[in-house]
Parts: C-alpha cells; structure tokens; sequence
C-alpha cells in the first residue's frame, strides 16, 4: 500500500490510511453515524485524528453505539464512569458534549417541522458534495463559509463543540466535501486504485 499516492496528512499508519482509503470523503446520509462523526470531530479539538481514530472501536463501546437515546439519558454516575475511561478522550466538557448533543439531536428529531439530521447538515452544502480541486495541503482551508454557517446554526441550537474548524473537518470526513489533494489515488472516490 505503500506506493499509494495519498493526501499528504495521511501517515505510515495502516489505520489512518484505511481510514483514509476507505471512509474520509465518502459521503455519508446517516443519521446516527453523522452524529457518531460529529461527535468524533468534537473529540479532537486540540488533538491530532488519529488519536480519536485509535479510540473509535472504544468510544462505540463506551457511547453504547453511539445512540443517542441511550446518551441523552446519561447521568452523574454514567458520567464519571466515561471520565475514569482510558479508552476515551478523559475531557468533561467534551463528554459533557456528547450528552447534550445527543439531547439537542432528539429534540431535532421529535421536531415534526425540522428536517431530519442529514437532510439538516447536508443543506449547508445544498445537499450534494462539493468537490474541490486541491493540488496539495498547503490549499485546504480550515474553515469555509459554509462551515461557518454550519457552525453558527449548530451552536444556536445548542450543539457544543461544533466550532467552524470542526465542522469543516466534519463535512471533509463524511463527504460533504471533497478534499482529496488532486494527485491522490482517491480523488475520484474510494475504490482501490
């Protein structure tokens, strides 16, 4: 896999190049899995992404799938139980986070006049990706207005940790945009080359 072309963020590690491969840019519809992403990015902020990804196996198993009726119902006890987790990102204001967002996220839900979550999040790019041509790293934004219209409405609502810079690396992860650098093999999507 070595003699690959990929983005120039992506390691030697075999997990971030999977990820890479096979995940980031690949647009994404579904509800609970953006919520899982949204998340995710929120979990970074400050960090590097491989160090939430190494954690994604734990954080599903600790979030109980990421299911937000389950989260929403968190209490104090649950709470400390996630802050003396090794397998987590040990942050109270972003495990703080999750709960909140998975209550903001069934709010919006139950809300018979709102669109559902991915119809929501994807009308910030007009419900199709936005495909860019990026000849290296050098050319990618960390935020875009769209991202931070995004960010504007999610934190009006309520939603934490959804700052442009995270939304921007949200809509990058689950194909709301097209960030591949043009010379890489997975530019055009993710089939293997």
């Amino acid at each position: 896999m070595s003699d690959i072309i990929r983005c120039q963020w992506c390691s030697n590690d075999e997990l971030y190049q999977q990820y890479h491969d096979q995940e980031w840019g690949v647009p994404v519809y579904d509800d609970r899995e953006l919520f899982e992403m949204l998340n995710l990015e929120g979990a970074q902020a400050g960090l590097s992404w491989i160090t939430v990804l190494k954690k994604r196996a734990h954080y599903r198993k600790a979030f109980d799938g990421f299911d937000p009726k389950k989260i929403a119902k968190y209490d104090q006890a649950k709470r400390e139980e996630l802050l003396a987790d090794p397998g987590i990102i040990r942050n109270k204001l972003k495990v703080n986070a999750f709960i909140v967002n998975a209550q903001l996220y069934l709010d919006m839900q139950a809300d018979k006049d709102s669109p559902n979550f991915s119809e929501y999040l994807w009308s910030f790019v007009d419900g199709a990706p936005i495909v860019n041509a990026r000849k290296t790293l050098a050319d990618v934004p960390a935020t875009t207005a769209q991202s931070d219209a995004m960010s504007k409405s999610l934190k009006k609502k309520g939603f934490k940790f959804v700052g442009s810079t995270i939304c921007y690396a949200f809509m990058q992860a689950t194909g709301m945009v097209n960030d591949h650098t043009i010379d890489c093999a997975y530019y055009s999507g993710p089939a293997k080359p």
